[in-house]
């Protein structure tokens, strides 16, 4: 019989972004038993998303501080929590399931458990798993607005590497569990980048490696080329961009079975076509990740605005210039929450449910 403490585990994560739904199946509670064990999972439902040392864990629960130590450099090294770590005095907190401990088993995945994470992706978490705002916005890539829009530097690709202290590039999780699974695509893998904090984790658990801004800036021309849709973290100070695929990743899989994928993600553009300029070519419906293009029986382009994610992919290789993106009107437009934070609070209060853990909200 499965310990109860793994069913709490699964209402905890469940609290946290977008979620971590129960199945019929019940595959989401295999995951939690190959990811972490008994005590490590007692020890999450203690912890919060705020970051705390581990002598201020070990007091507030009751236990031996250099146990409790061990045990969270344990987790952090398992992918199951997140640290920071200033000096030799390190830091940690609660992750979610998504963005968090899934991201964290790239370097680490094994078959098993990338067909764990499949089958409750195809049972629940590509259906019902994300119902509110997904924690990756898309923005245009890079040279597809025209200069007659004003482009905020939060959906600016080349801008959001300007100032960061830190880059780091990783492998795309998402083509490292299709690929284990011989579902994946031949796209390239390094292409995950984090910034800050968040790419010290990376770095720190061997998941990624720094790079410079003109290095950054080469790895997004050629995501570019190889048709990748450029998704940041949600938030304007985001934290870390993916450069995502529609054969592998979770998020675009997830909103592409949707009728309409323009309502299921923050993008504040969409692409039209100059008709007496298209020829035809179908360039653009090959590169289109939402299959939002088709070409009509009058030989040109046509754009279903509800699948439209504002990508750009289809403008940067139009050889007629036809393609062109163009800004929502201003009530259609959305703008991202100023940080993290803010997103896992919004969303928190839009989901019903709370970042202060469970077993914190009960006791009172």
């Amino acid at each position: 019989m499965t310990a109860k403490v793994y069913h709490d585990l699964r209402e905890q994560l469940d609290q946290y972004s977008v979620g971590f739904p129960a199945s019929e199946s019940g595959v989401e509670i295999k995951i939690l038993e190959k990811l972490f064990s008994e005590e490590e999972a007692e020890l999450f439902l203690r912890l919060s998303m705020m970051l705390e040392g581990p002598e201020a864990v070990a007091q507030r629960i009751g236990r031996d501080a250099t146990e409790v130590a061990t045990l969270l450099e344990r987790m952090f090294e398992k992918g199951l929590i997140f640290r920071i770590k200033k000096g030799d005095a390190p830091k940690y907190g609660a992750a979610p399931f998504v963005v968090g401990s899934f991201e964290y088993q790239a370097k680490d995945m094994d078959k098993e458990f990338a067909e764990l994470f499949d089958q409750y992706f195809l049972e629940v978490f590509g259906t019902k798993g994300i119902g509110h705002t997904p924690p990756l916005r898309t923005i245009p890539v890079s040279q597809s607005i025209s200069h007659l829009w004003p482009v905020a530097p939060y959906e600016d690709v080349r801008k959001l590497f300007e100032g960061r202290d830190k880059i780091a590039v990783a492998n795309c999780v998402c083509r490292v569990q299709q690929g284990l699974i011989d579902k994946g695509c031949d796209k390239p893998r390094e292409v995950c980048f984090q910034f800050g904090s968040h790419a010290q984790y990376y770095v720190d658990k061997g998941m990624a490696r720094f790079i410079t801004k003109e290095e950054a800036l080469s790895i997004i021309d050629k995501c570019d080329e190889e048709g990748l849709v450029p998704q940041p973290f949600v938030s304007q100070d985001a934290g870390g961009m993916c450069n995502c695929c529609g054969d592998c990743c979770g998020i675009l899989r997830s909103i592409k079975m949707h009728p309409k994928p323009a309502e299921k993600v923050l993008t504040n553009y969409y692409m039209d076509v100059d008709k007496d300029a298209c020829s035809g070519c179908e360039t653009c419906v090959d590169r289109c990740q939402m299959e939002a293009i088709k070409i009509g029986d009058d030989a040109v382009a046509h754009v279903d605005r509800d699948r439209c994610i504002g990508c750009g992919l289809c403008v940067t290789t139009c050889p007629s210039d036809a393609a062109k993106l163009v800004a929502k009107p201003e009530s259609e437009r959305q703008t991202p929450p100023p940080t993290a934070r803010d997103y896992m609070m919004q969303l928190a209060a839009a989901r019903g449910t709370s970042l202060i853990p469970l077993a914190v909200t009960r006791k009172s």
